[in-house]
């Protein structure tokens, strides 16, 4: 009994105890907040990119095409059997994007992938990464009057009318600008001056040839382009389409109108488009779109084939891709895949197959996706030099090095704990040189070493317990708020703790795991006992005498 009673005591009685129990609390604490910072970054990372990418897929090396598509489909679900969940066909292909913003031409470059919107959403999660409402529960390349985003602004058809309507008064304008010029010229062509020579007109009649005509003919509604007769026309020639009686007439509705019609849609990623402004002093900051749903974009991008060659395709934006990986967001572009192969030419004329980039799985929870992968590999013959990956392998670079990181700052924070154990050591050396007599005294009364050395490991336990226990406590009280006193420090600081535009997620992260608490807590116990074992056993083999005559 008179062991608990003397660790007590020296633990409420003695000022460096605290100065040791802090030490230990602090460092529970970062471990605490670290691991659990880290856990949910890992955890939402594997999620996005599970999320984003197939369990598995098959794809050529390069940009080279599958062409057999029926054919692999059918022996992948004979050999995935019951685990097999859904599969899509993806074609991929580097592009360049090409739109005005404010009078300026941009260019950007994007990944274009072309999807089926029915199958690609069961094996990726695509829809909830979409910005419009209506699109997340039934995707469609179509652009959309509503279920936009407030935080865009105005998009969709409302804002492409607004749009067109505006460009329609701006051409108005320009075509009276000409109008009003022409008007206004010093010397009309078809008047001549006392200085000027007779026109071709008088110099014909005088020949008795037919007068050539003075105006340019009002040319019918027959589909020509009116540049294409420009030249036609101003040498004063009638134009004379031989054509005109087997072409159907141009309706109104067949004459593309940007206030009605669109052009074949595209889903961008939310970073080619958003910029943010940080406040500065020409105002404060403010978050600004290039481009919204209902803009035209051109789209350029090779044709398929050994002599690939560079087409345009113009597109409307339709919605956004945000998947919070700035990554992806910033590169993607999803485009209907029926379109895109056709642009492309991978449609076979004979036979009316389409060829693809990619093939993606999609394998039901709790299935071995190493073990599918093996299998794949091993039916698919050598002269298929197809890549078989997990999302796994195709992201093993980035998780292997988050692992690393997360080892590493394990490492280095328990060797906090370790410099506050080298302090408990130091106390307890210099609590046995201090109470010298008192052991004597213990030991003279029939206290045995073992009961000596009991109170000191009991000293060190105590010390470890009472460290720990208030470090768990503080360190779960700052991961439930770290996002809070992350704002809070960036209100008082003006500097941003987390920018979502550097890291994956709008906020941090946190997963408390029981386990990840409960190791914490025992090396945090087992450092403070291991540094009082030394002192104790020193106390222990203190003999009486020498111990009495220490003073």
């Amino acid at each position: 009994m008179y062991i608990f009673l003397l660790a007590w005591r020296y633990l409420r009685t003695r000022f460096i105890a605290v100065a040791s129990i802090v030490s230990v609390t602090l460092g529970v604490a970062t471990l605490i907040v670290v691991n659990a910072v880290m856990a949910g970054f890992v955890d939402q990372m594997h999620q996005r990119l599970h999320g984003i990418l197939s369990d598995i897929e098959i794809a050529p090396p390069g940009m080279g095409e599958i062409y057999d598509v029926k054919w692999c489909e059918e022996q992948i679900r004979n050999l995935a059997g019951d685990d097999l969940e859904a599969i899509t066909t993806v074609v991929r292909i580097p592009a360049m994007l090409q739109f005005t913003f404010n009078g300026r031409p941009m260019t950007h470059t994007v990944m274009l992938i072309g999807i089926d919107d029915e199958t690609f959403g069961t094996v990726t999660d695509f829809e909830p990464y979409l910005t419009n409402a209506l699109n997340q529960q039934d995707p469609s390349f179509e652009l959309r009057s509503e279920g936009y985003d407030p935080e865009i602004g105005e998009c969709g058809w409302p804002y492409r009318r607004k749009i067109a309507e505006l460009d329609r008064q701006y051409q108005e304008q320009i075509r009276q600008l000409q109008q009003h010029r022409q008007r206004t010229l010093p010397t009309p062509m078809n008047e001549a001056s006392p200085s000027q020579p007779a026109p071709r007109a008088t110099q014909q009649q005088a020949q008795g040839l037919p007068p050539l005509p003075t105006e340019t003919p009002v040319l019918p509604a027959t589909g020509i382009d009116e540049r294409q007769t420009a030249g036609v026309a101003n040498r004063g020639l009638p134009y004379v389409d031989p054509s005109e009686q087997y072409r159907a007439p141009i309706a109104a509705e067949d004459i593309f109108d940007a206030s009605r019609d669109q052009y074949v849609g595209l889903i961008i990623g939310k970073g080619i488009s958003h910029r943010s402004i940080p406040a500065s002093d020409r105002g404060p900051a403010q978050e600004l779109y290039l481009l919204r749903p209902g803009d035209d974009v051109h789209v350029t991008l090779p044709t398929a084939g050994d002599n690939p060659s560079p087409i345009m395709e113009n597109c409307t934006i339709v919605d956004f891709y945000s998947s919070n990986m700035h990554e992806y967001d910033s590169s993607f572009a999803f485009m209907p895949l029926s379109h895109l192969q056709k642009i492309r030419g991978m449609i076979d004329p004979w036979r009316g197959t389409a060829s693809v980039s990619a093939i993606q799985i999609k394998m039901k929870p709790g299935a071995d996706l190493d073990q599918m992968r093996d299998k794949l590999i091993a039916f698919f013959p050598p002269d298929m030099p197809y890549v078989i990956q997990t999302w796994q392998d195709t992201q093993r670079p980035l998780l292997n090095a988050v692992n690393l990181e997360l080892t590493i700052l394990n490492i280095l924070l328990f060797l906090i704990i370790g410099v506050a154990g080298f302090g408990i050591l130091a106390t307890f050396f210099m609590i046995v040189v201090e109470k010298t007599r008192d052991i004597g005294i213990l030991k003279s009364l029939g206290a045995p070493g073992r009961g000596v050395m009991s109170i000191f490991l009991g000293y060190g336990l105590s010390l470890g317990t009472v460290g720990t226990g208030v470090g768990i406590l503080l360190g779960l009280i700052f991961v439930w708020n770290i996002n809070g006193i992350a704002n809070v420090i960036q209100n008082i600081t003006g500097t941003k703790v987390y920018d979502p535009m550097i890291y994956f997620f709008d906020e941090i992260p946190t997963i408390v795991s029981p386990w990840m608490v409960c190791w914490v807590a025992l090396g945090a116990i087992l450092i403070a006992v291991m540094a009082s074992v030394l002192p104790a056993i020193r106390a222990a083999r203190l003999h009486p005498v020498e111990a009495l005559r220490y003073e």
